[in-house]
């Protein structure tokens, strides 16, 4: 059986309803054991472009938002917004060549009125679902996050590996327990700033975030 390397980022604030961004976004980048060693060629490859053609240093963390905003620590190198954009579109050009997929939950805090309603949980669970679904007949996959939510994170997936509820197609008839097949091992840490592809799933998550915000939910 293959395996599934799979990264986790997040965009947007998991905490109370009524506190932070009205929208959490939890996104997985799933790259095959066996693509993982080119993938990241590549991705060094494009570092060294930008840095050649724009002056950022191949060991700086690409954090989105704060590229985006002009935030420490990419203020110092000057870019006009001109330079910020090109640097942005072959970034993001230079990610299409990578092979991997990307899964994205959106939780709209906005139409939560369930002041106990578990944020980061449900993500991660419906994130994990929809992982087994498509990988646990013919592949299995190891579970790689960000540091900050270990415990929480490490759980949710615990539980979900033993009790997964879920509620039948049909009216009438009772939920059933279909436990998590395909993960192994506990999820995993690693610092985001020593993981290119826990950073390109902060890219994606970020996109997504202002996707569902100026484009779904404006119409």
């Amino acid at each position: 059986m293959e395996t599934k390397i799979v990264y986790i980022a997040e965009s947007g604030d998991s905490g109370k309803l009524n506190s932070g961004s009205p929208y959490f976004i939890l996104t997985s980048v799933s790259i095959d054991a066996s693509d993982w060693k080119e993938n990241y060629l590549l991705y060094k490859q494009l570092r060294k472009s930008l840095r050649v053609n724009y002056g950022l240093y191949t060991y700086e963390e690409i954090h989105m938002k704060d590229f985006l905003y002009d935030h420490d620590p990419y203020r110092k190198y000057g870019w006009t917004p001109v330079e910020r954009r090109k640097l942005l579109i072959d970034y993001i050009h230079g990610l299409t060549n990578l092979s991997l997929e990307s899964i994205n939950v959106i939780i709209d805090k906005t139409i939560i009125h369930n002041d106990d309603y578990p944020i980061l949980e449900n993500a991660l669970k419906y994130n994990i679902q929809r992982i087994d679904n498509a990988y646990s007949s013919h592949k299995n996959y190891l579970i790689i996050t960000d540091r900050g939510r270990l415990a929480v994170m490490r759980k949710t997936a615990r539980a979900i590996c033993a009790y997964n509820q879920i509620p039948s197609s049909i009216p009438g008839f009772p939920s059933k327990n279909v436990p998590i097949k395909g993960m192994i091992e506990d999820i995993l840490e690693k610092d985001s700033m020593e993981s290119p592809f826990i950073q390109i799933a902060d890219t994606i998550s970020y996109f997504v975030n202002l996707y569902y915000k100026t484009i779904i939910k404006s119409e």
